[in-house]
């Protein structure tokens, strides 16, 4: 009796509204009625109190029977516990499915794998909320900032450098957070940082500045293209100023997100935001016409205190009951579109989770093989000499594995809890077996690392970040590493040495860098003959090294970030205008790799390409047909990428800008005919004097090749 007490006790805190629902007691429950006219009749029933704490991130009406949700973290995976302890510090941790980083999600180069890993992370926050009631359904991803330079402490959580890329990604991700069903989502993709926040020092009070055209087509692409093209209806604004204003207050929010793109529901502040408005940006004189100014701009979700400031205001008589009205409309609609305001019969997704024998999902082997999937798929390779890669495990007697955390998966401050981890020095053992003996050094201490290299048939040493630093929030001792909070002083990788160590030992070394971001690793690439790369995090990370490593698996992941040779090679991080040489639209010198670039272990040919068009016009699209031939022996992914050069532009243009991508796979032999489509709205630019996006009598140049610096086949049209 007491487990049904209990039972029924939980059920009703999560759904206490259906027993009404279905009496109907009030018009909003109308599931039939337009939802303005439900909105509308949820507004004039509640008072102003509620509509004030309404204004937090659970936009809940209990004594109307409203059941709203909260937020939680998802950048690669649900997060419900890790080291930031996701989901509560007193509470039981939740396991849940836990990828690679965003920033390797992002080295895939495959969007519909993307969209299936933020579906699964979207069942599993349905499963945790309705099963386990922990979590909630707004889910803080994905990150549409760019990573415009390798020191931002932040650039795991970025898909990359390029604008029309980490858009791409961006609207696969939100589309699989949020699902596929015409009423209904199954959770909500709240993007963020909005807007150019990709500095952590000084990002409290510091202004991001940049001109017009670089706000409509680099850094707000991504954001515009989530909202237009993904659906989705929530970001977070950013801790920065943007063009000397603060992002929580500027009037970019209201007359381009909303008013231009549709945005009409979440926009919350950063946590602890409003409060920087006085404490360090100094916008406001005090809290009241910070929180009038603030409601007034179109937050209508704070993620901090905001009561004393939001209540003071309307006292004053700087903020009404009108205002905040015409923003927690944002709210209902999301919570409306989940469903948290209807019975559950016709919505799936209220069904997760809710059968007594459901298995917790992140424990099938559908999650983890779709874990594993991703994490293959994010290695890149960087260099392999003389096909030095992969090794084959049959001729190997002893393999030396060296590196202070290659028996660890480092989890970073937006990560969960996985349900289990492989490390690297497990998954090299795995896949050797029992015939092979394994020598593990974490470092040269005594000579070990020499040592068991000496004796080895090949070394793997690995090498990298440790992605919290292994220290406190804003401390990073070791000066090439960053985080949330912290900017990276170096791009210097520290333990080259101890590659320099084991390769002088046994010149047969292999590296895997597991990093975040970034690194100038030029000895490395100048004298190891294999380099790969993945980031931290995953589940499947030694699994799916080792799949690479001995070839059960062809690498084919490719960088979505300019590699520089020196720290020197690039701008002062708080330059924001990227045509003084940032990415690789505008970089000058010579890269030690390329934005695209990415080895694999057959060949492939690039055969012709061909249009159906010659000339394309406002919203029209050419489609292109690249016919590419694996001319090796391997089966194996091709990533195709196509560049568009503006020839005879009136205005600046980048040396060259990504319009489409795909990632194809082809069996050892085959030829096949590559389909992409570029759209003449992503050809167009910003004209400042006209106010609008405009495309430009010019002639194309599209560049097709396997990498930014590698094009292979070109072909011109024209635009009129």
């Amino acid at each position: 009796m007491k487990k049904y007490i209990l039972y029924l006790l939980l059920t009703l805190t999560v759904t206490p509204i259906l027993a009404q629902q279905k009496k109907q007691i009030y018009p909003f429950q109308n599931q039939k009625l337009a939802t303005e006219k439900r909105i509308d009749n949820l507004l004039s029933l509640m008072t102003l109190e509620e509509k004030v704490a309404v204004l937090s991130t659970n936009p809940s009406v209990p004594r109307l029977g409203v059941v709203g949700t909260g937020h939680v973290e998802g950048l690669h995976g649900l997060a419900l516990g890790g080291p930031a302890k996701w989901g509560g510090k007193d509470k039981e941790q939740i396991t849940t499915t836990i990828f690679p980083q965003a920033y390797g999600l992002g080295e895939t180069w495959d969007a519909e794998l993307l969209q299936k890993v933020a579906n699964v992370e979207g069942y599993e926050a349905r499963f945790a909320l309705q099963k386990y009631h922990r979590g909630g359904l707004v889910i803080r991803a994905p990150n549409a900032d760019i990573a415009r330079d390798p020191r931002w402490g932040r650039t795991e959580e970025s898909y990359g450098e390029d604008a029309f890329f980490n858009g791409t990604m961006t609207v696969a991700f939100v589309k699989g957070l949020q699902g596929n069903n015409p009423k209904y989502w199954q959770s909500v993709s709240l993007m963020k940082h909005f807007l150019a926040n990709s500095n952590e020092d000084g990002r409290t009070y510091t202004s991001s500045d940049f001109d017009e055209r670089l706000w409509r087509e680099y850094y707000s692409v991504p954001f515009r293209m989530g909202v237009v093209e993904g659906g989705s209806r929530a970001y977070m604004a950013s801790y920065n100023k943007v063009n000397g204003i603060p992002a929580m207050v500027h009037p970019m929010l209201k007359d381009i997100t909303q008013k231009e793109w549709g945005q009409n529901g979440i926009i919350c502040t950063d946590g602890g935001a409003f409060k920087l408005l006085l404490s360090d940006h100094k916008y406001y004189t005090d809290q009241y016409l910070g929180a009038a100014a603030t409601v007034k701009s179109g937050i209508n979700q704070f993620l901090d205190d905001y009561k004393e400031g939001v209540n003071g205001a309307i006292e004053k008589g700087y903020l009404t009951e009108k205002d905040i009205d015409a923003e927690i409309r944002g709210n209902f609609r999301v919570m409306l579109k989940l469903g948290m305001l209807d019975a559950s019969d016709e919505n799936p997704y209220a069904k997760i989770g809710t059968k007594q024998d459901t298995i917790d999902p992140w424990k099938t082997e559908a999650h983890k093989k779709i874990a594993l999937e991703a994490t293959q798929k994010s290695i890149v390779l960087l260099k392999n000499d003389s096909k030095f890669l992969p090794l084959q495990k049959e001729k190997l007697k002893k393999v030396a594995i060296i590196g202070l955390h290659a028996d660890e998966v480092l989890l970073d401050w937006y990560s969960g809890t996985p349900p289990y981890v492989i490390t690297p020095l497990q998954g090299i053992k795995n896949k050797l077996g029992a015939n092979t003996e394994v020598l593990y050094a974490k470092n040269n201490a005594d000579g070990k690392a020499a040592a068991i290299a000496k004796k080895a048939d090949v070394v793997i040493v690995i090498v990298g970040n440790h992605p919290v630093c292994n220290a406190g929030w804003n401390d990073c001792p070791v000066p090439s590493e960053g985080k949330e909070a912290v900017d990276r002083q170096s791009l210097t990788l520290e333990q080259e040495d101890l590659i320099k160590i084991a390769y002088q030992a046994n010149p047969k070394t292999v590296v895997a860098l597991i990093s975040s971001f970034p690194y100038a690793i030029n000895w490395t690439q100048e004298h190891i003959p294999a380099i790969v790369h993945m980031t931290q995090n995953s589940q499947e990370l030694g699994n799916a090294l080792a799949d690479v490593l001995f070839g059960d698996y062809n690498p084919a992941g490719r960088l979505t970030q300019t590699w520089v040779k020196d720290i020197t090679d690039l701008a002062d991080l708080l330059d924001y205008n990227i045509r003084n040489g940032r990415t690789y639209q505008y970089f000058k010198g010579k890269p030690l790799y390329a934005f695209g670039h990415g080895l694999s272990y057959t060949t492939f040919k690039y055969n012709s390409i061909e249009t159906n068009l010659e000339t394309i016009s406002k919203n029209g699209e050419v489609k292109v047909t690249v016919s590419v031939t694996n001319s090796g022996d391997k089966d194996g992914d091709e990533v195709v990428q196509l560049y568009a050069k503006q020839l005879n532009s009136k205005v600046e243009r980048p040396e060259k800008e990504l319009k489409a991508f795909q990632r194809v796979f082809f069996k050892a032999g085959e030829t096949k005919k590559v389909l992409l489509t570029v759209k003449a709205k992503d050809l167009e630019y910003w004209n400042v004097a006209k106010q609008q996006f405009e495309l430009e009598n010019n002639t194309i140049e599209l560049q097709v090749g396997s990498a930014s610096d590698t094009i292979l086949l070109i072909k011109k049209f024209n635009v009129k």
